[in-house]
């Protein structure tokens, strides 16, 4: 009867302690410090549970297809020890997946995946969600003019030196907010690639968010080339980028707000034309 009082005795004492132990923060360090940006949305937060309607997108179908598991851990794409080594420990390909296998489905090379619409040159308010304040350096790149979403993501397809750096941006309301200024020579389809080196802990975290820019055509107000679609998403506001059209995601179906202004005027302006002339008639 000893013996298995006893038992149970040891049991919950373990328990115990091992609960203690988790409760530690010397313990828990570097597992809170998670982040991934939400907009413009990254791959692996937009085919997450949490990423809406691209979840059920072409791509992010084929991502975790490849993956072979749902992206659940969104938050957790970091590497160790990496230390500012970035092109020589992440291999060609592996970029977004920071050649992690758990998210190797991130790396497949496609023109669908889901996007955010950007202006050229225009202020881009990137939001980073994360569960708890660390300190760190967010370095953002974006991949270089002429660059082919077809391919996998090199290390080559993006410039030596960010186009943004931001350390130790405050943390509201669950996210940090990194504005930037946009490059002024991009256009099509091109890739945000966001590094966060944390200094309170060893890890560094890497992102891939696609973003699509007006075609030069369009930027400078003529017509699209024939046989090119014309972009129906709302223009961006400079802190506001509005989301992209991409394949099977149902996006980008409302006239742009530019358009929408000068088709007002343009109405109101033949409108009156037409009263005075009838007026004058009448005289």
């Amino acid at each position: 009867m000893t013996r298995m009082t006893a038992r149970p005795s040891v049991t919950a004492a373990a328990t115990a302690t091992a609960a203690v132990f988790l409760l530690l923060p010397w313990a828990a360090g570097s597992a809170q410090a998670h982040g991934a940006p939400t907009a413009p949305v990254s791959r692996v937060y937009a085919c997450s549970p949490e990423g809406g309607d691209a979840t059920r997108s072409a791509a992010c179908r084929a991502a975790v297809a490849a993956n072979g598991a749902p992206f659940t851990a969104w938050d957790n794409l970091r590497v160790a020890g990496v230390n500012g080594r970035d092109r020589q420990l992440i291999p060609d390909g592996r970029l977004c997946s920071g050649n992690l296998p758990a998210y190797r489905g991130l790396d497949l090379a496609r023109r669908d995946w889901p996007a955010t619409r950007l202006a050229p040159g225009g202020r881009l308010t990137m939001t980073y969600a994360s569960t708890i304040a660390h300190t760190g350096t967010f370095r953002l790149y974006l991949t270089k003019p002429g660059y082919d979403p077809s391919k996998p993501l090199t290390w080559s397809d993006l410039p030596e030196r960010p186009f943004a750096r931001v350390t130790d941006p405050p943390l509201r309301d669950g996210a940090y907010h990194i504005g930037a200024t946009l490059p002024t020579d991009r256009t099509g389809r091109q890739v945000l690639y966001t590094v966060w080196q944390n200094s309170s802990t060893p890890d560094t975290y890497y992102s891939c968010s696609d973003v699509v820019f007006p075609e030069r055509a369009q930027a400078a107000g003529t017509a699209p080339a024939a046989g090119t679609a014309q972009a129906k998403a709302p223009q961006p506001t400079a802190a506001n980028p509005a989301p992209a059209a991409n394949e099977g995601a149902g996006q980008g179906k409302g006239p742009s707000a530019h358009m929408l202004t000068g088709g007002a005027a343009a109405v109101l302006v033949l409108t009156g034309g037409a009263a005075l002339a009838v007026r004058l008639r009448r005289r």
